[in-house]
């Protein structure tokens, strides 16, 4: 007689973290969060954070105090569902791999798109702010040393008294359609990809500019087609390095206008749904972008016919 399977290890729910940013006003919040066993810090280092089966893996407050892992700066994400104070570590390049058992440091890229929602935007939210607290320790107006404030979400300058906080640059995405069919979309290789990936058409809003304008514009830089029927889908915080993504989907005025500026785009392409259908699945030789980006998020949107 066969003995019974093993019951399946129970798996926890996602982590889900309240910013609770009311709390960042209190200047003893970190101190106090250092100190409770109850804290669990996220470690990021550079873009990536250890991640155990499909999931973050946090680790203890004095668990990572007790792997004498220097942390350039701390910051306070929030609280989770139990109330548990979650901070973020920000790490040097080279900490140690095993800093967390069991565990492997993924990009935010790489892993974004596997995590639960929930995890995905903790993830994003560390990323961006540990990018902001390691590369800006200097006041842009007078060049001195800041101070960090508000457990971590602000700088203040003691030289000049400016306050400064963390940047995020808005920048354009495009699902481009074709006037003649339903079932086409335009899609552009970028030189910085080497020419075998394909990808919805995207850059950053200028000084002064709308986004209805920016769609227009960087559109056209890039593929050369004019654009009628501009909707807004949706949004995504990518920091890399602070850009906040806003997707729109549009239509062109004329197939035939399509064409590579041949700089930054290298290719511009109409591709049918056959084709995507193939790509989305990974088969064939078009790569599209990952599942962690909003630019894949638009075009599976448009192959399912969500409207």
């Amino acid at each position: 007689m066969p003995l019974p399977a093993p019951a399946p290890a129970e798996v926890p729910p996602p982590l889900r973290v309240d910013r609770s940013g009311a709390e960042r006003d209190d200047d003893g919040l970190l101190d106090r969060a250092c100190a409770d066993a109850t804290t669990r810090v996220l470690p990021v280092r550079r873009d990536a954070a250890p991640v155990r089966a499909g999931r973050l893996a946090l680790v203890e407050v004095g668990g990572l105090a007790a792997a004498s892992v220097p942390v350039h700066e701390w910051a306070f994400l929030g609280r989770g569902a139990d109330g548990a104070a979650v901070l973020l570590a920000v790490l040097a390049d080279d900490a140690p791999e095993d800093l967390v058992p069991d565990a492997e440091w993924a990009a935010l890229r790489a892993a974004g798109g596997d995590l639960p929602a929930s995890e995905a935007e903790v993830f994003t939210n560390a990323v961006a702010l540990a990018g902001w607290l390691r590369d800006a320790p200097f006041c842009p107006a007078c060049g001195s040393r800041t101070e960090t404030r508000h457990a971590g979400w602000s700088r203040h300058c003691p030289a000049c008294g400016r306050e400064h906080f963390p940047r995020t640059d808005p920048a354009v995405i495009v699902l481009v359609q074709s006037a003649e069919s339903e079932d086409w979309i335009l899609l552009g290789a970028n030189a910085a990809w080497g020419g075998d990936r394909y990808s919805c058409f995207a850059g950053f809003a200028e000084a002064g500019e709308s986004l209805e304008d920016a769609v227009r514009r960087e559109v056209g830089e890039e593929s050369g087609v004019r654009l009628d029927d501009i909707e807004y889908r949706g949004s995504q915080a990518w920091p890399y390095p602070r850009s906040l993504m806003l997707g729109f989907r549009a239509r062109v005025v004329a197939d035939a206008e399509a064409r590579a500026d041949g700089e930054e785009i290298v290719e511009v392409r109409w591709f049918d749904r056959e084709e995507i259908g193939t790509a989305l699945r990974g088969e064939g030789p078009v790569q599209l972008p990952g599942p962690a980006s909003i630019a894949r998020r638009l075009i599976d949107d448009w192959f399912r016919g969500l409207a």
